[in-house]
Protein backbone atom coordinates (compact mmCIF):
# COMPACT_ATOMS: atom_id res chain seq x y z
CA UNK A 1 0.00 0.00 0.00
CA UNK A 2 1.15 3.41 -0.62
CA UNK A 3 -0.97 6.52 0.10
CA UNK A 4 -0.89 9.82 -1.25
CA UNK A 5 -2.12 12.73 0.49
CA UNK A 6 -3.33 16.15 -1.19
CA UNK A 7 -3.40 18.95 0.72
CA UNK A 8 -5.06 22.25 -1.17
CA UNK A 9 -4.19 24.56 2.12
CA UNK A 10 -1.66 24.77 5.41
CA UNK A 11 -4.20 24.20 7.73
CA UNK A 12 -6.06 21.77 6.48
CA UNK A 13 -4.31 18.51 6.73
CA UNK A 14 -4.92 15.11 7.55
CA UNK A 15 -5.50 14.69 10.76
CA UNK A 16 -7.48 11.19 12.31
CA UNK A 17 -6.21 9.91 8.49
CA UNK A 18 -2.40 10.71 9.17
CA UNK A 19 -2.90 9.25 12.48
CA UNK A 20 -4.11 6.14 11.91
CA UNK A 21 -1.80 5.61 8.33
CA UNK A 22 1.14 6.50 11.04
CA UNK A 23 -0.70 3.93 13.34
CA UNK A 24 -0.73 1.35 10.96
CA UNK A 25 2.85 1.93 9.49
CA UNK A 26 1.73 2.76 6.25
CA UNK A 27 3.51 4.34 3.98
CA UNK A 28 2.34 7.86 3.08
CA UNK A 29 3.36 11.00 1.78
CA UNK A 30 1.55 14.78 1.88
CA UNK A 31 1.63 16.83 -1.00
CA UNK A 32 0.78 20.98 -0.57
CA UNK A 33 -0.67 21.79 -3.69
CA UNK A 34 -0.42 25.35 -2.70
CA UNK A 35 3.47 25.27 -4.16
CA UNK A 36 2.62 23.73 -7.58
CA UNK A 37 4.63 21.08 -7.15
CA UNK A 38 4.37 17.80 -9.96
CA UNK A 39 2.16 15.32 -9.94
CA UNK A 40 3.54 11.76 -8.66
CA UNK A 41 2.93 9.06 -11.46
CA UNK A 42 -0.20 6.94 -10.12
CA UNK A 43 1.51 3.51 -11.09
CA UNK A 44 3.53 4.05 -7.57
CA UNK A 45 0.51 5.33 -5.25
CA UNK A 46 -3.00 2.47 -4.32
CA UNK A 47 -4.61 4.93 -2.21
CA UNK A 48 -5.53 9.00 -2.99
CA UNK A 49 -6.92 11.28 -0.40
CA UNK A 50 -7.94 14.80 -1.56
CA UNK A 51 -8.21 17.47 1.67
CA UNK A 52 -10.43 20.60 1.92
CA UNK A 53 -9.34 23.74 1.44
CA UNK A 54 -10.55 27.31 0.83
CA UNK A 55 -11.03 27.90 -2.76
CA UNK A 56 -14.06 26.65 -5.15
CA UNK A 57 -13.53 23.74 -7.86
CA UNK A 58 -14.15 26.44 -10.33
CA UNK A 59 -11.12 28.98 -9.27
CA UNK A 60 -8.39 27.34 -11.73
CA UNK A 61 -6.88 30.48 -13.19
CA UNK A 62 -6.36 31.77 -9.66
CA UNK A 63 -5.11 28.27 -8.28
CA UNK A 64 -4.01 26.51 -11.41
CA UNK A 65 -2.98 23.62 -9.61
CA UNK A 66 -6.50 22.71 -9.68
CA UNK A 67 -6.60 22.24 -13.46
CA UNK A 68 -3.65 19.85 -13.19
CA UNK A 69 -5.82 18.02 -10.44
CA UNK A 70 -8.57 17.49 -11.81
CA UNK A 71 -6.91 15.31 -15.07
CA UNK A 72 -5.34 13.41 -12.30
CA UNK A 73 -8.41 12.59 -10.26
CA UNK A 74 -10.09 11.79 -13.80
CA UNK A 75 -7.25 9.22 -14.56
CA UNK A 76 -7.11 7.86 -11.15
CA UNK A 77 -10.70 7.23 -11.06
CA UNK A 78 -10.38 5.81 -14.75
CA UNK A 79 -7.78 3.39 -13.49
CA UNK A 80 -9.82 1.71 -10.33
CA UNK A 81 -7.32 3.92 -7.76
CA UNK A 82 -9.05 3.87 -4.13
CA UNK A 83 -9.92 7.57 -3.83
CA UNK A 84 -11.28 9.48 -1.01
CA UNK A 85 -12.01 13.29 -1.07
CA UNK A 86 -12.86 15.11 1.86
CA UNK A 87 -14.95 18.90 1.47
CA UNK A 88 -13.50 20.45 -1.45
CA UNK A 89 -11.87 17.17 -2.34
CA UNK A 90 -15.14 15.72 -2.73
CA UNK A 91 -16.17 18.18 -4.73
CA UNK A 92 -13.23 18.02 -6.92
CA UNK A 93 -14.47 14.23 -7.37
CA UNK A 94 -17.97 15.14 -8.57
CA UNK A 95 -16.98 17.67 -11.20
CA UNK A 96 -13.75 15.51 -12.75
CA UNK A 97 -17.39 12.81 -12.46
CA UNK A 98 -19.37 15.55 -14.97
CA UNK A 99 -21.47 16.45 -11.87
CA UNK A 100 -22.07 20.50 -10.76
CA UNK A 101 -20.76 22.10 -8.02
CA UNK A 102 -21.90 24.84 -7.16
CA UNK A 103 -22.89 27.43 -3.86
CA UNK A 104 -24.99 25.77 -1.25
CA UNK A 105 -28.70 26.83 0.17
CA UNK A 106 -26.59 27.77 3.36
CA UNK A 107 -23.02 27.96 4.10
CA UNK A 108 -22.59 24.73 7.05
CA UNK A 109 -20.22 25.36 9.57
CA UNK A 110 -19.76 23.35 13.04
CA UNK A 111 -21.45 20.06 13.79
CA UNK A 112 -24.61 19.35 12.01
CA UNK A 113 -26.80 16.07 11.94
CA UNK A 114 -26.70 13.66 8.78
CA UNK A 115 -28.58 10.86 8.08
CA UNK A 116 -27.51 7.46 5.89
CA UNK A 117 -29.61 6.73 2.65
CA UNK A 118 -30.68 3.17 1.94
CA UNK A 119 -27.83 2.57 -0.28
CA UNK A 120 -25.20 4.13 2.46
CA UNK A 121 -26.70 1.45 4.78
CA UNK A 122 -25.40 -1.20 3.17
CA UNK A 123 -22.43 0.08 1.61
CA UNK A 124 -19.36 -1.85 2.66
CA UNK A 125 -17.38 0.98 4.59
CA UNK A 126 -20.97 2.57 6.26
CA UNK A 127 -22.16 -0.07 7.13
CA UNK A 128 -22.81 -0.80 10.91
CA UNK A 129 -23.01 3.18 11.46
CA UNK A 130 -25.77 4.91 13.39
CA UNK A 131 -29.00 5.85 10.95
CA UNK A 132 -28.38 9.54 11.61
CA UNK A 133 -25.21 11.33 13.29
CA UNK A 134 -23.77 14.06 13.76
CA UNK A 135 -20.31 15.74 11.27
CA UNK A 136 -18.29 18.43 11.25
CA UNK A 137 -19.02 20.78 8.22
CA UNK A 138 -16.99 23.88 7.19
CA UNK A 139 -18.43 24.31 3.60
CA UNK A 140 -20.16 26.56 1.09
CA UNK A 141 -20.22 24.89 -1.95
CA UNK A 142 -21.91 21.57 -2.49
CA UNK A 143 -22.68 19.09 -5.47
CA UNK A 144 -25.15 17.01 -7.43
CA UNK A 145 -24.43 13.54 -7.60
CA UNK A 146 -22.76 11.77 -10.73
CA UNK A 147 -24.71 10.23 -13.12
CA UNK A 148 -22.54 6.79 -11.82
CA UNK A 149 -22.52 7.75 -8.31
CA UNK A 150 -24.34 6.51 -5.14
CA UNK A 151 -25.79 8.73 -2.83
CA UNK A 152 -24.91 7.47 0.62
CA UNK A 153 -25.56 10.49 3.29
CA UNK A 154 -27.78 13.04 2.98
CA UNK A 155 -29.30 15.83 5.45
CA UNK A 156 -31.49 19.26 5.18
CA UNK A 157 -31.05 21.67 3.57
CA UNK A 158 -27.67 20.54 2.20
CA UNK A 159 -29.42 17.20 0.49
CA UNK A 160 -26.12 15.75 -1.10
CA UNK A 161 -23.68 14.54 2.03
CA UNK A 162 -21.89 11.60 0.83
CA UNK A 163 -21.89 9.43 -2.41
CA UNK A 164 -19.48 6.19 -3.92
CA UNK A 165 -18.07 5.94 -7.37
CA UNK A 166 -17.75 2.13 -8.06
CA UNK A 167 -16.62 0.03 -5.69
CA UNK A 168 -13.40 2.64 -5.19
CA UNK A 169 -14.34 6.09 -4.76
CA UNK A 170 -15.57 8.27 -1.68
CA UNK A 171 -16.72 11.55 -1.99
CA UNK A 172 -18.06 13.33 1.58
CA UNK A 173 -18.91 16.40 1.71
CA UNK A 174 -18.15 16.57 5.87
CA UNK A 175 -14.77 16.82 7.53
CA UNK A 176 -14.02 13.25 8.58
CA UNK A 177 -10.49 13.70 9.66
CA UNK A 178 -10.78 16.82 12.03
CA UNK A 179 -9.10 16.47 15.25
CA UNK A 180 -9.63 18.71 18.63
CA UNK A 181 -6.73 20.52 17.67
CA UNK A 182 -7.57 21.17 13.75
CA UNK A 183 -10.74 22.90 14.68
CA UNK A 184 -8.94 25.29 17.19
CA UNK A 185 -6.72 26.00 13.89
CA UNK A 186 -9.96 26.80 11.73
CA UNK A 187 -11.25 29.34 14.16
CA UNK A 188 -7.87 30.99 14.25
CA UNK A 189 -7.18 30.63 10.64
CA UNK A 190 -10.44 30.82 8.96
CA UNK A 191 -11.53 33.64 11.63
CA UNK A 192 -13.28 35.59 9.18
CA UNK A 193 -16.21 33.42 8.44
CA UNK A 194 -17.37 34.70 12.12
CA UNK A 195 -17.18 38.17 11.12
CA UNK A 196 -20.10 40.63 10.43
CA UNK A 197 -22.10 39.48 7.44
CA UNK A 198 -20.18 36.48 7.16
CA UNK A 199 -21.57 34.25 10.53
CA UNK A 200 -22.47 31.37 9.98
CA UNK A 201 -25.72 29.76 11.97
CA UNK A 202 -24.01 29.03 15.58
CA UNK A 203 -20.84 31.47 16.95
CA UNK A 204 -17.65 29.32 18.24
CA UNK A 205 -18.08 29.22 21.78
CA UNK A 206 -21.15 26.31 20.58
CA UNK A 207 -18.94 24.83 18.45
CA UNK A 208 -16.31 24.53 20.82
CA UNK A 209 -18.75 23.13 23.20
CA UNK A 210 -20.78 20.74 21.46
CA UNK A 211 -16.81 19.73 19.98
CA UNK A 212 -16.27 18.43 23.84
CA UNK A 213 -19.68 16.66 23.61
CA UNK A 214 -19.36 14.92 20.13
CA UNK A 215 -15.87 14.69 19.24
CA UNK A 216 -15.56 11.43 21.62
CA UNK A 217 -18.33 9.45 19.46
CA UNK A 218 -17.68 11.18 16.20
CA UNK A 219 -13.67 10.10 16.32
CA UNK A 220 -14.62 6.73 16.71
CA UNK A 221 -16.91 6.41 14.12
CA UNK A 222 -14.07 7.97 11.61
CA UNK A 223 -11.57 6.24 12.91
CA UNK A 224 -13.57 2.85 11.83
CA UNK A 225 -14.53 4.53 8.40
CA UNK A 226 -10.76 5.33 7.61
CA UNK A 227 -9.74 1.70 8.47
CA UNK A 228 -12.19 -0.22 6.12
CA UNK A 229 -11.51 2.48 3.44
CA UNK A 230 -8.11 1.81 3.73
CA UNK A 231 -8.73 -2.31 3.44
CA UNK A 232 -7.59 -3.26 7.27
CA UNK A 233 -10.74 -4.47 8.82
CA UNK A 234 -13.64 -5.52 7.24
CA UNK A 235 -17.64 -4.43 8.37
Amino acid sequence: MNVLILKHAEVEGPGLIEEHLKAEKIPYWILNLESNPPLPKLDEITHIVLLGGPMSVHEEDRYPFLRREDLFIKEALQRGKKVLGICLGAQLIAKALGALVYKGPVKEIGWCDISLTEEGAKDPVFQGFPASFSVFQWHGDTFEIPAAGRLLATSSPVPHQAFRYGDNAYALQFHLEITEGIIEEWMQGYEKEFSAGESPRVSREEIFQQTRVKWTVSSDLWKRFISRFFGLTQP
